[in-house]
């Protein structure tokens, strides 16, 4: 249930992805395209379920998807939708405290949740044979969680510890993931302190927790994903059954999430007495989802960012020796998919002290340069291409199937379209040299940048 940054990077790289074959004729792609089965349905309620049939593990991964992050938690209680994820993992109606842990464990089987900027997820991993078991512990969390002041107290301490051991006394803690999004936006929604201020986590109430059930945890807000060993027919039963009586609520309307155009680069330094090298983190703000500057922005960022091959690896790493590595992407705390609003596109590095952050800056912009006056090459995106689409093996292919569910409730949830996951490549293939520039004129320009410096301090 913690934030933990360094799997979700790694499911960022790994999860952008192409199903399209880079060689041979029209024909061969066809037949080497791969399909994810993908079965959608919608209950009365408003519940969105997609279903994906795949026996090659004897396994179930079951995802609950709830349309609350931390991007639209109530103002003056920052924090709370991670609070609220882990109330959930408290007692239920019929599952007393501890229960519903033991009961998965003692079946073998793995699970979590996390808070991420659009939803807040769980999902559990188990042998198939006992799937309507777990579909009926979501139902009952989704009808009737504990909501006790007892509860309460106790995850305001667990999550502020959390916070604590995470962030505040961890070197680099919050860097650049959480710290960036203050700097560079400016909506009160997209800039907060997502983990939350403990002063706003110690004063959420038992009533503050009850109202955010009532308001965000109905089956009309979420999308449930069963993947894995399954009967398609038995399990929407089952489903219908343990689900489709859980009465549907109103919701608020959706907070105005929009961004103001960035026209003056941004800088600023943050003194960390933990660190004991300085850091330097860049950010960009990143075209609209779905439109096409969105997806030539996914293979800049491979071509940029991603890899041992990438320009700024090359330059900062290789050739520049100023850092053992540099690291980012489109949401740092997924993927470019998995989100439904503005967005940034970081770079960042622990770098050598007898280097200053604007000579890294200025070889930053070196990069930034060579792409904007010598556009990329049919093969340099065709490259680009093979590494996603072989990114989209390692995601489909894994056998938790963390990565695929994850896919497909993103694209239930904001796009009411879970078979997005197979009509990716379309998209893709739509991006040319012409438009790869057209996308680094128009976002990679420094008047669109927000640079965050990290000093040690003298305490250090």
């Amino acid at each position: 249930m913690q934030m933990d940054l360094r799997p979700a990077v790694l499911a960022g790289v790994a999860a952008l992805f192409l199903t399209a074959c880079t060689e041979g004729t029209p024909e061969r792609r066809e037949i080497e395209r791969f399909e994810v089965p993908v079965s959608y349905h919608k209950l009365d309620n408003g519940l969105r379920i997609v279903l994906s049939e795949d026996h090659s593990v004897p396994t179930t991964t079951i995802g609950v998807y709830y349309n609350i992050g931390f991007r639209i938690e109530p103002q003056n209680r920052t924090g709370f939708a991670h609070l609220f994820e882990h109330m959930m993992f408290q007692a239920s109606a019929n599952l007393p405290k501890g229960e519903f842990d033991k009961l998965i464990e003692g079946n073998g089987g793995v699970n979590n949740g996390s808070t991420r900027f659009d939803f807040t997820n769980y999902f559990e991993v188990v042998p198939s044979n006992v799937t309507e078991t777990i579909l009926w512990v979501e139902a009952d969390r989704m009808t009737a969680l504990d909501l006790t002041q007892a509860n309460l107290e106790n995850q305001q301490g667990v999550v502020k510890n959390e916070v604590k051991v995470n962030v505040l006394n961890q070197p680099y803690g919050g860097f650049p993931w959480l710290d960036m999004p203050q700097y560079a936006n400016e909506n009160w929604y997209n800039a907060h302190n997502f983990y939350g201020d403990l002063d706003d986590l110690d004063a959420a109430t038992l009533e503050d927790v009850k109202s955010f059930f009532d308001t965000y945890y109905s089956p009309n807000n979420a999308v449930l994903v069963v993947a894995g060993d399954i009967d398609p027919i038995q399990t929407l039963a089952w489903i219908e059954d343990y689900f489709g009586d859980i009465p549907a609520r109103e919701l608020p309307a959706p907070a105005d999430l929009s961004e103001p155009r960035q026209e003056v680069e941004k800088r600023f330094e943050k003194e960390d007495a933990l660190a004991p090298q300085p850091a330097l983190a860049f950010a960009y703000h990143v075209p609209e989802r779905n439109t096409p500057e969105y997806f030539a922005m996914g293979l800049l960022d491979i071509l940029l960012l991603q890899g041992e091959d990438s320009l700024l690896h090359q330059k900062l790493v290789k050739e520049k020796g100023y850092a053992s590595s540099v690291f980012g992407g489109i949401n740092m705390l997924g993927n470019m998919f998995n989100y439904n609003g503005p967005m940034l596109w970081m770079g960042a590095l622990i770098h050598d002290p007898t280097h200053s952050a604007d000579t890294i800056l200025a070889d930053v912009d070196a990069v930034i340069e060579q792409v904007r006056t010598t556009p990329f090459t049919e093969k340099d995106i065709m490259r680009a291409k093979t590494k996603l689409r072989s990114g989209f093996y390692d995601t489909v292919g894994s056998a938790t199937r963390f990565g695929l569910v994850d896919m497909l409730a993103a694209f239930a949830l904001f796009d009411d379209d879970p078979g997005r996951i197979n009509r990716l490549e379309e998209d893709f293939e739509k991006v040319t040299p012409e438009l790869m520039q057209k996308t680094v004129e128009k976002y990679l320009r420094p008047t669109n940048r927000t640079v965050l410096a990290v000093k040690p301090s003298a305490a250090s």
